[in-house]
């Protein structure tokens, strides 16, 4: 279906743009440091499902509306600081919070749908997939949108890998420090500003 010469680009690029910092990486730092190593796999798996969502809607040709209205863009890029900034909030407040009340507040299905509500409300994802996997698709080799859907189940399925390793390593830290409570409210602290900075950095960066 796809050349393999061009398969093998594909693979290439996906990975290195995978292994690079982004946004999604970020979050799922903040969300395992916050809440551990389950709250993290929860989010990364939240964050697959949201950049999903953005591989079918820009196969079938949705995404284009952001490309091409900037109005469209402005609003879901917004919506989606607002919410960063939103988590990185209720972070802080609750830093002060006892681990049992922490499992109160937040039911493991929370932290999935915080993942997906995420990813799916960052336009450039969408913009990402809609200029990225074009040029590896061959209209001459099939069917275009089955082609679209094929590479951009790999791409997510790579960032979800890298973002997987992150709470690995950030779980391990946060578990091995889980019985000092100033370090949790410190940790809480700084993961709630780094949410209110990704915020920020989303909704001023053109």
């Amino acid at each position: 279906m796809i050349d393999g010469t061009r398969f093998a680009l594909f693979l290439s690029a996906a990975a290195l743009l995978a292994l690079t910092p982004g946004p999604g990486i970020l979050y799922v730092l903040g969300r395992t440091l916050h809440g551990g190593r389950r709250e993290g796999v929860l989010s990364a798996f939240g964050t697959f499902v949201g950049g999903s969502v953005h591989v079918l809607a820009a196969a079938l040709g949705l995404s284009a509306v952001l490309a091409t209205s900037a109005l469209a863009f402005e609003i879901v890029r917004y919506a989606g600081a607002a919410y960063l900034i939103y988590l990185g909030v209720s972070m802080i407040r609750t830093r002060r919070a006892q681990p049992a009340a922490d499992l109160r507040q937040g039911a493991p299905h929370q932290h999935f749908l915080q993942g997906i509500t995420t990813e799916v409300l960052n336009p450039k994802t969408a913009l990402f997939f809609l200029s990225f996997i074009p040029q590896f698709v061959a209209p001459a080799r099939g069917h275009v949108t089955v082609q679209f859907l094929f590479l951009g189940a790999i791409s997510v399925t790579l960032n979800t890998a890298v973002d997987l390793l992150v709470v690995l390593f950030a779980g391990a830290l946060a578990r091995k420090l889980q019985h000092d409570p100033k370090f949790g409210e410190k940790q809480r602290l700084l993961s709630g500003t780094g949410m209110i900075t990704l915020g920020v950095y989303v909704a001023a960066s053109k």
